[in-house]
Parts: structure tokens; sequence; C-alpha cells
């Protein structure tokens, strides 16, 4: 079994309902074994800031499935949940990322691992900050990455 770590948020609907279902979903899906779950987290949008708050929070996994086939079991949940991709970083029922996949460097035209935006989104640091601090990605830890962006409005959701 492979440790992998995966982001979620939602802004559309009853979010915390949306990353629970996503949760459980990708804890009863062949393959993969649920480790650590963060709290969830109220953030700002981040790129298209016209559109509501979003909710995120963090998960690791250990997986027997490959880099592309836990991307294909996310995709596949997400696509279950009534995720559709009408633009770029826009409102979203669900988004599931693959964030890093124990170390391993991926580029191709279906993924990036790491996850090519990780180091710069605090709404992602900080969940992940929760369950694997000294986790290395990029040359860096997620506490060292974290440290060096803004996290503010970001807040835990009790």
């Amino acid at each position: 079994m492979t440790r992998a770590y995966l982001g979620l948020g939602s802004n559309v609907g009853d979010k915390a309902a949306m990353l629970a279902a996503a949760v459980e979903r990708l804890a009863a899906w062949p393959g993969i074994r649920l480790c650590a779950r963060s709290a969830d987290y109220r953030t700002p949008p981040w790129g298209d800031t016209d559109q509501d708050w979003f909710l995120n929070a963090a998960v690791a996994v250990e997986t027997d499935l490959t880099p592309h086939g836990l991307l294909e079991a996310c995709l596949s949940i997400e696509a279950a949940l009534g995720r559709v991709r009408e633009r770029r970083w826009g409102p979203r029922v669900i988004d599931i990322d693959v964030l890093s996949y124990a170390g391993a460097e991926v580029s191709d035209e279906r993924l990036v691992l790491p996850h090519r935006y990780v180091r710069e989104r605090a709404f992602v640091l900080v969940p992940l900050a929760e369950i694997a601090p000294d986790l290395v990605i990029g040359g860096e830890s997620v506490t060292e990455a974290l440290a060096q962006l803004d996290a503010n409005g970001i807040e835990p959701v009790t």
C-alpha cells in the first residue's frame, strides 16, 4: 500500500455534507483505505474570487491503486456526487485533488504530481498541515510552505 494525500473542497449546496459524502465514498472505494482526515475549514475563494466561500479538507489514504488509478477514483466520485466542470476555478459541488502520492513525480496531460499548485494555496496547506505537517513536497515541508503564505480568512469549522 502507498500513502497519498488528497485535498477536498466544495462551495455549492450543503458543503459539509458533500465533503462527508466524498470521504465516505473514498473510504469505500476498492484499493483505498482512509488513514486520516482533517477538520473542515471555511476558506475564501481562490483564483476566480466572484463566488461563494469554500469548505476544504484533506485526507491521507493508503492505496494499492496507481497514481492514475487514484485520480480516476477521485474523478468517478466527483461525477457520482454531481460535479460538472463548467469554468476553471469556478463553483463546484465537490473537488477532489490528488496532492501527493508517496513522493512520486508525474507530469502528463491527465495528472501532475505533486499537485502543481499545492505549495501556493493556503486553503490546501492548512488542512494538510493538520494531518501531515512534516510531509515534504517540492523540497520543503507542508509547515514550511504554509509559513510563506497568507492564511487569513481560513477558519476551522466546529
